[in-house]
């Protein structure tokens, strides 16, 4: 009895632990989350700021009127688009269309596995951006998927003489875009991790040394 008593005291009482569930984290540390809500939120806000501001300049500007701020530096405008963003390539409006549809459908299957502040930010800006563009193509004249995007802003000089008449979903999808090269550019995942081998690696490697 007091044998068996004592091999039952010294056996474990749960199995040892396996692998870590949660990819990397250490005994003892809460799961990170997915910055899925935060890449919905920074694309809803997105998204209303630019049907709103699209709205008040139909409303309220008439095509190829121009509105005059800042002393010249910013004009509104109220004009068409069936490019990309920017005014690019015009007249390809159902290509752009199909190709801001897949953009929409990528970064959503892509947000359950997103677990960078920094990629949550820039998806959500250029999700945001291309909802906004895709509304138009879809719903505004001349029909489904050939619709004119309403660009409004021109720079330094009206009806875009300087630089491409654009709106806030433009500069989301630029802004985006350029925060998603810098984060490549790093090394940074969508999970947060760092791809070894990247030159601020090296460099922290050869300091170390």
């Amino acid at each position: 009895m007091t044998g068996r008593a004592s091999h039952d005291r010294g056996a474990p009482l749960s199995e040892p632990s396996g692998p870590q569930d949660h990819a990397g984290a250490a005994p003892g540390t809460p799961a990170r989350r997915p910055r899925t809500r935060l890449l919905l939120l920074l694309a809803a806000v997105v998204f209303c700021l630019d049907l709103a501001s699209k709205l008040l300049v139909v409303a309220t500007i008439d095509r190829g009127e121009n509105v005059r701020l800042l002393g010249g530096a910013l004009y509104l405008t109220h004009a068409r688009n069936t490019g990309a963003a920017f005014s690019f390539a015009e007249g390809f409006t159902v290509v752009f269309s199909l190709i801001a549809a897949a953009v929409v459908v990528v970064i959503v299957r892509t947000a359950r596995r997103l677990f960078s502040t920094g990629w949550a930010v820039a998806l959500g800006l250029v999700l945001g951006g291309a909802l906004g563009n895709l509304v138009d193509r879809v719903f505004r004249e001349p029909g489904f998927l050939r619709g004119g995007v309403v660009d409004f802003v021109s720079v330094f000089a009206p009806d875009g003489q300087v630089y491409p008449i654009f709106n806030v979903a433009d500069s989301a999808i630029v802004c985006g875009g350029v925060l998603g090269v810098l984060l490549a550019l790093r090394g940074i995942e969508f999970d947060g991790s760092r791809v070894p081998g990247r030159r601020s690696d090296r460099a922290g490697g050869t300091a170390r040394g």
